[in-house]
């Protein structure tokens, strides 16, 4: 076997510094560096910008989902009653009290696609509101207090207790106003 030289073995021992160094640093950094998790659901479930939001829904949409749920019954009813009715009526009677009927639960159908329409419509706004609100939360947590990175729970494998900064977001999440 060929035996380096005293100038190769001396190159060979700076690059072998040098990628220890190089090693080191590295090491050095990403002991630096700080990570924490949230728990995004817990975060949204529990917020009061959330149960806000599931509030003002409910005070928006459910006097106009009770009166739907009247005109479905009154619909049943009239279905019920021409069923009763209709060996005593005239084959006229009988197809025109149906054609009434047809014509009104077709009414109600879109007048029902309508309001789950606009439900669902404001229900998107109001909870994309709520996650802007919780990632703006997030974000200026991780900027005050020094963390690199913030990761939600939901892909980590594990992670310790430590980095778990659910708590203190949620505190400041009930701190604000739950408009907000």
């Amino acid at each position: 076997m060929k035996r380096l030289s005293r100038s190769h073995s001396f190159v060979w021992m700076i690059a072998a510094g040098l990628l220890v160094s190089a090693l080191a640093a590295a090491s050095a950094q990403a002991a630096a560096l700080k990570i924490g998790v949230v728990n995004y659901g817990v975060l949204v479930q529990s917020s009061p910008q959330y149960k806000a939001a599931i509030a003002s829904l409910r005070a928006e949409f459910l006097p106009k989902q009770k009166q739907l749920q009247a005109e479905a019954k009154a619909l049943q009813a009239k279905q019920q009653k021409l069923q009763r009715n209709e060996a005593t009526m005239t084959q006229d009677q009988v197809a025109q009290a149906e054609l009434d009927l047809r014509e009104k639960v077709e009414s109600f159908r879109q007048e029902s696609g309508k309001v789950q329409d606009a439900l669902n419509t404001r229900r998107t706004e109001l909870f994309t509101k709520v996650q802007n609100a919780i990632a703006l939360v997030v974000q200026r947590y991780a900027k005050q207090h020094g963390y690199n990175l913030v990761m939600m729970n939901d892909g980590v494998i594990y992670a310790d207790s430590g980095l778990d900064l659910t708590p203190a977001i949620l505190q400041i999440l009930k701190a604000a106003p739950a408009g907000k």
